[in-house]
């Protein structure tokens, strides 16, 4: 996994390789009932790219099979058959087919003003196994009906299903208690320093173990899920306060504006100046 070297530019690129479907809520005003701007189906292939330089809410995207790249948290990461990739609103995320490789995948994108709840957050996984044919089968049921009938019982339906599988991918109900009680207690001294030693201790494990059940439950290590919590925290505070970034920097945890800026560029996409303009 490297860190981004990318022309940060808006961009859709299909092909002639690539087969898309996909329905917006301008056209199915169902979809509105869960603040979702579109779903959708992809099978890829390269010249396929897409960079999203500060959505308006989540994205979830779950691998049927092949494989393709994905940018999350700053880093270019590999998008696997039975693998979910999430993305909160307002951060940096892109995606790209790569050379000899198709890659089938499924994906709902929301829309979600500052002032909601977004489905991801920075404690949702970034990256989670699970069935990637659910989320496949579901919208490939939407499509059937959309293509069809386009009967608004049965539309109402499928994208039911398909909020409720987003749901259960980005708030997991079955992760290990203790973990989740490890991030609140950070969530509420992001200041403090944290290390892995100290958060393994409350989690009362070793530092590898601590470190392999953040990968299996979150797709993180733990120092990338703490830096993902304090960008999350930082973005709020630099879009609802006049504090200036080096007050945030350390009300977030961070040593000096310089570190802080360059993490929360290489999250979002954005200094953190531009975030706020």
């Amino acid at each position: 996994m490297t860190e981004i070297h990318l022309d940060l530019t808006e961009t859709t690129i299909d092909g002639a390789g690539t087969r898309l479907w996909s329905v917006r809520r301008d056209d199915c005003p169902e979809l509105a009932v869960h603040r979702i701007m579109h779903v959708g189906l992809a099978d890829a292939a390269v010249p396929y790219r897409r960079v999203r330089l500060a959505p308006t809410g989540s994205f979830l995207m779950v691998c049927h099979e092949g494989r393709g790249r994905i940018l999350l948290d700053g880093r270019w990461q590999t998008s696997r058959a039975g693998v979910a990739c999430l993305a909160p609103p307002r951060v940096l995320n892109a995606f790209h087919a790569v050379p000899g490789a198709r890659w089938q995948f499924a994906w709902i994108r929301y829309d979600e003003p500052a002032h909601v709840r977004p489905l991801v957050s920075a404690a949702s996984p970034v990256r989670v196994r699970c069935d990637g044919n659910r989320l496949w089968r579901i919208l490939s049921g939407l499509r059937a009906e959309w293509e069809a009938g386009r009967e608004q019982r049965l539309l109402h339906h499928w994208i039911e299903l398909a909020h409720g599988e987003a749901r259960r991918i980005a708030q997991p109900w079955n992760v290990d208690d203790r973990l989740w009680s490890v991030w609140d207690d950070v969530g509420h001294d992001l200041a403090a320093e944290w290390t892995l030693e100290k958060l393994a201790t409350r989690y009362r494990a070793s530092k590898e173990q601590f470190r392999r059940v953040c990968l299996r439950d979150l797709g993180r290590s733990p120092m990338q899920h703490l830096t993902s919590l304090r960008i999350e925290r930082a973005q709020h505070l630099l879009a609802a306060t006049d504090d200036k970034v080096e007050s945030i920097a350390r009300q977030v945890g961070f040593e000096n504006a310089s570190v802080f800026s360059r993490a929360f560029k290489r999250w979002v996409g954005r200094s953190p100046a531009r975030y706020r303009e």
